[in-house]
């Protein structure tokens, strides 16, 4: 009963591994949208108080998104790589702890069993039969906490990192573009404003932080980016830049 249960809590630990990476997604995801809001918010809102052409706005606007997204992605790849990296760096060493030291490494799993709470008969047993099995991944679990069938892709977080700063992105360039005249500008705030509530509430709900704190600081942060370019647009609007 005892080595089923351990049995199982492998199984599990393996779960919360990979539950792990999903919200490490979910949270690239999140502060990329974040950023591409941010971002292009400040930027069209600082071109449109520059000029009034919606041109010029709608070029800069793409072009950031262009540059942004590039930039997001290539970041994202590297950093996850570098991760990557690492895990395949500590499975070797355990691969090769396991073919030149096999009993010291089975001695160091049953003592982990046993430090778990297991009797050392027990332990040993769960140990021997587990490695009997898949020994690197019982290993790599309770030594490294790497599941070797799910590592990091970075693949699959540059391109959730990319294509949610193109996602939110779109709405202030989308807000900018609305024919309303001389609303343009509260519009794009206003529009912003709540794309910045809804991406701080998925970031706080991502990460378990706090909901109202989290979000807070994400729309502090954004006013702030808009007002800066806002007043950057009106001193080269008034120089005649």
């Amino acid at each position: 009963m005892k080595y089923q249960k351990s049995e199982q809590n492998w199984v599990n630990s393996n779960s919360r591994i990979n539950l792990n990476k999903q919200e490490n997604r979910l949270r690239a995801a999140v502060l990329g949208a974040n950023d591409g809001i941010v971002s292009i918010a400040g930027l069209v809102i600082g071109v449109a108080e520059a000029t009034q052409s919606k041109t010029a706005i709608l070029t800069a606007g793409l072009a950031g998104i262009i540059a942004g997204a590039m930039s997001m992605a290539v970041g994202e790849y590297v950093s996850v790589s570098t991760q990557r990296d690492t895990e395949e760096a500590m499975l070797n060493k355990e691969r090769k702890d396991l073919r030149n030291h096999p009993q010291e490494e089975l001695e160091d799993l049953a003592n982990i069993y046993q430090s778990e709470g297991l009797s050392r008969k027990t332990a040993e047993n769960v140990a021997r039969e587990l490695s009997v099995k898949h020994a690197l991944e019982a290993h790599a679990d309770v030594d490294l906490h790497i599941d070797i069938k799910n590592l990091t892709n970075p693949w699959s977080s540059m391109l959730a990192s990319a294509g949610s700063f193109v996602l939110g992105s779109v709405i202030p360039l989308a807000a900018i573009m609305l024919p309303v005249g001389n609303l343009t500008t509260p519009v794009t705030f206003g529009a912003v404003i709540v794309a910045l509530i809804v991406a701080g509430i998925l970031s706080a709900k991502a990460s378990g932080a706090n909901i109202r704190r989290s979000t807070l600081r994400v729309v502090a942060g954004g006013i702030i980016a808009m007002v800066v370019t806002y007043v950057i647009g009106n001193i080269f609007k008034v120089a005649g830049v």
